[in-house]
């Protein structure tokens, strides 16, 4: 299963978090510190709260899609560099509260999207203190 994630920085976590529970039915799949994410079957959307400086207003941190195994993270990593994108691998990263194998590339106007898997949970928020922080181009 492929779906499709939406990750936004937001100033008011709890206020974003009662308020994406009531817009999709549903409460998040995982909270954590500064976190928060759902994985919505209806849309299929994996939505990525991640809390911002206060009064800044909610703007998107990344794009991505989150694939099942880490062989289709390098699938996707082969496509797409095949197809003359930059490409910038990270494997077994903890980012999100989560083991990952992923690949980024960066959409015309510099749009930073993720193809990622979830290998395992994982205790802490994310290497370096900064989450999902974005390959250079």
């Amino acid at each position: 299963m492929s779906r499709v994630q939406l990750a936004l920085r937001v100033a008011d976590l709890e206020g974003s978090i009662a308020f994406y529970a009531k817009l999709f039915g549903t409460e998040p799949a995982k909270r954590r510190p500064g976190y928060a994410n759902f994985a919505i079957a209806d849309p299929l959307l994996k939505l990525v709260l991640v809390e911002g400086a206060p009064g800044e207003d909610t703007r998107l941190d990344h794009l991505g899609v989150e694939v099942g195994t880490a062989e289709q993270v390098a699938a996707a990593t082969s496509r797409l560099a095949d197809a003359g994108l930059a490409t910038v691998e990270e494997n077994d990263i903890t980012c999100c509260y989560a083991l990952q194998d992923k690949v980024w590339v960066h959409g015309p106007g510099r749009e930073p999207w993720e193809v990622y898997v979830v290998k395992a949970d994982a205790p802490a928020g994310c290497e370096g203190g900064v989450c999902c922080a974005i390959a250079p181009e």
